[in-house]
């Protein structure tokens, strides 16, 4: 029943996009939600509705498989595969974000170290294309894998996925979660990479509160934990919100650190100041929700009358998700003035951009996210480190490397530095940027010039400010692309930069009502619009935190 529904879902939504090509006509997808920053489009009145692909319709045990329509966000696909044993191996840390969303856009988080992008973790994609064919999409010869690797983050410009056939792996209870304290940026990085080369680590990313106090988190599979230990929860209105859990934990461990720093050669040189939590799975996997990582704190700042605490998170812990932030983000316009920046670096050069980013923005608290780098041509980020890093402590040369790496054979050197290769850290900037339109703008373009300088390269979901020929060179051309796009016969869709681009008198508010620009009224308008889309209930009826609490 459930396949006979979406097939014929499906043959609607192809006979739409049939018709719209035949009269060589535009349109935009309604999805019915999103996870992107970018301003809203101008009202379109030739849409494809696409809101109804939004099931789960099968978990397969024995073939590790689930077959889930791009709607899905991830919170209900992590429902839906528990209790099977099974989890996605990338699960995308807001669970509102989409596995449509996950295959178009870009999608890596903390196990993305091992497992890659979102994509790398999906079989096969059925997709109507631009001119209304239905076709199934995979690596397989046979299965337009050119398609497959091109459409994977070019943010709908092939056509519209409606099925994905997902890979799963076995679920644990727990995520055995160890804090590790650093005391500079380069002490940070070096500890990201290494903690990368750890087998069991199953998880890994950091936090930079500052440049003299940052955290590595890693996450171990487990399903036993000790008698006696309460499990640690973040979803629940008065738990801590999770980046100010870290926080705490490692404010007290900066004296350690630096004394395990001034006896290189002793024992316990290479110990790590950390701690642990047992974090029941689903908590761990959406540990950021509450606060959209530290997004939240910035709406204390735009309301200046309510204090940032405890009680008042707990208080108003139903705007405090992200679903209901991204709404009020929409709704009141003020995504026209929030930096919000994924940028993939080499590791060489990540110190570089962090020194850059705190003396021009002074945007704190930052995050670190270690991934697999894809090769190009692809609209994934992708790094080419500089030949003469302008950071001057590279990981390889902090006081953080372990005995391991240190005593390292030259065969060990060389595989290491083979997979570090492929490696590349997403610095996540998001915090509130100049409130003059013209210099918002300006300190973005700065920040999009340096990225490239540095060897890195951004993610497309935010604000992009390129002009068209810079954004094709940095993002490898036109050539491949546009073959692919008239092979595919997709030339009418608008391209990933016509996608992307964000007009700058649109990105300073030119356009918003005057009444939006008065602070805080737009914020007031914000909170009334997420009020409305009463996605606080999608929170509040979660059963992925059900059952968790204090095992």
């Amino acid at each position: 029943m459930a396949m006979e529904r979406h097939a014929a879902t499906v043959a609607r939504i192809a006979t739409t996009v049939r018709g719209y090509f035949e009269r060589s006509e535009s349109y935009r997808i309604f999805h019915g939600s999103t996870n992107s920053t970018r301003p809203a489009r101008s009202s379109n009145a030739r849409v494809v509705d696409i809101s109804d692909l939004r099931h789960v319709l099968s978990v397969d045990p024995g073939r590790r498989i689930a077959l889930i329509e791009p709607n899905v966000p991830m919170d209900r696909l992590v429902e839906a595969t528990l209790p099977h044993g099974l989890v996605p191996p990338v699960v995308m840390e807001f669970p509102g974000i989409t596995a449509g969303g996950g295959y178009a856009g870009t999608a890596g988080e903390s196990s993305s170290f091992r497992h890659g992008f979102f994509d790398d973790t999906v079989a096969s994609v059925e997709m109507v294309l631009a001119d209304g064919e239905v076709r199934r999409v995979s690596r397989e010869p046979g299965e337009s894998p050119d398609l497959f690797r091109g459409a994977a983050g070019a943010v709908g410009t092939f056509g519209v996925a409606t099925l994905l056939e997902l890979r799963l792996m076995k679920a644990c209870k727990f995520v055995k979660t160890e804090y590790r304290r650093t005391t500079s940026v380069a002490e940070a990085v070096a500890a990201v990479r290494e903690a990368t080369r750890d087998p069991a680590n199953d998880y890994v990313d950091g936090i930079l509160f500052s440049k003299d106090h940052g955290v590595v988190v890693t996450g171990r599979l487990t399903d036993e934990k000790p008698e006696g230990v309460k499990a640690q929860t973040f979803s629940g209105a008065w738990d801590p919100w999770f980046y100010l859990h870290a926080k705490e934990k490692t404010a007290t461990a900066k004296a350690e650190a630096k004394a395990l720093q001034a006896a290189p050669d002793s024992d316990t040189a290479t110990a790590t100041t950390s701690s642990v939590d047992y974090v029941p799975l689903a908590e761990y996997l959406f540990r950021y929700d509450r606060g959209g990582f530290w997004v939240g704190a910035a709406a204390f700042q735009y309301f200046w009358m309510v204090p940032f605490t405890r009680f008042t998170r707990w208080f108003l812990d139903d705007f405090l998700h992200t679903r209901m932030m991204y709404r009020a983000l929409h709704g009141s316009g003020e995504s026209a003035r929030f930096v919000v920046q994924d940028i993939a670096m080499p590791f060489e050069t990540a110190e570089a951009l962090v020194d850059y980013t705190a003396a021009e923005l002074n945007i704190w608290p930052l995050w670190l996210c270690p991934l697999k780098r894809r090769a190009p041509p692809t609209f994934h980020p992708f790094t080419t480190p500089p030949s003469a890093p302008e950071s001057t402590t590279t990981a390889a040369t902090t006081t953080t490397t372990t005995t391991t790496a240190q005593s390292a054979t030259p065969e060990q050197e060389q595989q290491q530095k083979g997979e570090e290769d492929q490696m590349m850290l997403n610095v996540g900037v998001w915090g509130w940027g100049p409130a003059a339109p013209d210099a918002f703008v300006a300190q973005n373009r700065a920040l999009e010039e340096r990225v490239h300088a540095l060897g890195g390269m951004k993610w497309l979901y935010a604000h992009t400010y390129y002009p068209q020929s810079d954004f094709w060179n940095i993002y490898g051309g036109r050539a491949w692309y546009d073959a692919l796009r008239t092979k595919y016969r997709a030339t009418t869709l608008p391209s990933v930069w016509d996608k992307v681009h964000v007009d700058p008198s649109v990105a300073s508010g030119n356009k918003r009502h005057w009444l939006k620009s008065v602070r805080p009224l737009g914020g007031l308008y914000g909170i009334y619009k997420s009020i409305k889309s009463k996605d606080y209930m999608l929170h509040r009826k979660a059963v992925w935190n059900k059952g968790g609490r204090g095992e």
